[in-house]
């Protein structure tokens, strides 16, 4: 007989049977072991509050923070406009002109 072996009344070896622990419908819901699992979550919620800090998340104001993300987005975009109307006016003071006077003094084409 072996040291964890159950008999039954009749001293006959039963058979093996293993119940359902409530530790495999745990580790079936959370997708691993529960240590792992927190260890995996833990990391990862500091992983991305280090990035939702870095573009200005404040945790305990969710809403003003969301709303002063979009304002910033907005504003990146009209800069990002303004800074390429100016870069075009600039280059069109040279390019404009040089074009125009290749243009005049350009022989006709047949």
């Amino acid at each position: 007989m072996q040291p964890n072996e159950t008999r039954d009344a009749s001293g006959n070896a039963a058979p093996e049977r293993s119940l359902p622990s409530a530790q495999d419908g745990l580790s079936r819901f959370l997708g691993g072991s529960p240590v792992a699992v927190f260890g995996r979550l833990v990391l990862l919620s500091i992983l991305v509050g280090v990035v939702l800090a870095a573009i200005g998340f404040d945790p305990w104001n969710i809403v003003t923070s969301i709303r002063r993300l979009f304002q910033w987005i907005y504003d990146f975009g009209y800069d990002a406009i303004n800074g390429l109307w100016r870069y075009f006016l600039l280059g069109a003071v040279i390019v404009v002109p040089i074009w125009f006077i290749s243009r005049l003094f350009a022989s006709p084409r047949r």
